[in-house]
Formats: structure tokens, C-alpha cells, sequence
């Protein structure tokens, strides 16, 4: 972040590593536990945002690895995107 607030570029290619990450996880949990493309959405969402209700819960052991990847990347980029969102905002005041 500059003295004129967080640069477009930045916000950008997080904006889009968002929606990548929950395109992945929606994808690899469709294909990986047979899940609907919905369920799959669902789950991806749901553990990203760390609310975690259980009523879908990963059953094989690779998927239940991916989850612990895509969780610990999925909260990195989505708490760099939230903060780089707001600092935006704070500097367009």
C-alpha cells in the first residue's frame, strides 16, 4: 500500500484469486467426493468463511488433505482480499 492507498493491480489479481479459489474448491469437491456442483459450492464456501456447519464433511483421505491446503491458502487470500477492499474504501473517503 502506497501513500495514495492499495493499487488497482493488487485489488485485482486478489479480486480474481478469490473467485479462482472457490471455482477450485467447488470443482475438485464435485469431482473428488461426487458431490453436487450446489453441495460442492456449499462446502466451499462454508469452510472458507470458517463456519464449518458439518452437515457435509470430506470422507476420503485425499480430499480431506486438499481440504487442510485449501483452507490454509483459501483464508490467506481471502483475509488479503477483505483488507486490501477495505483499505480501498478507507482511501476513496
Amino acid at each position: 500500500m502506497s501513500e495514495t492507498g492499495p493499487n488497482d493491480r493488487t485489488y485485482h489479481r486478489l479480486e480474481l484469486a478469490a473467485a479462482l479459489l472457490l471455482v477450485v474448491g467447488t470443482v475438485t469437491y464435485h469431482v473428488l467426493e461426487d458431490w453436487g456442483w450446489i453441495d460442492s459450492l456449499y462446502f466451499s464456501t462454508v469452510a472458507l468463511t470458517t463456519v464449518g456447519f458439518g452437515d457435509l464433511v470430506p470422507t476420503r483421505d485425499i480430499t480431506k488433505l486438499f481440504t487442510v491446503v485449501y483452507l490454509l491458502t483459501g483464508v490467506t487470500i481471502l483475509v488479503s482480499y477483505l483488507n486490501t477492499r477495505l483499505a480501498r474504501r478507507h482511501w476513496r473517503q
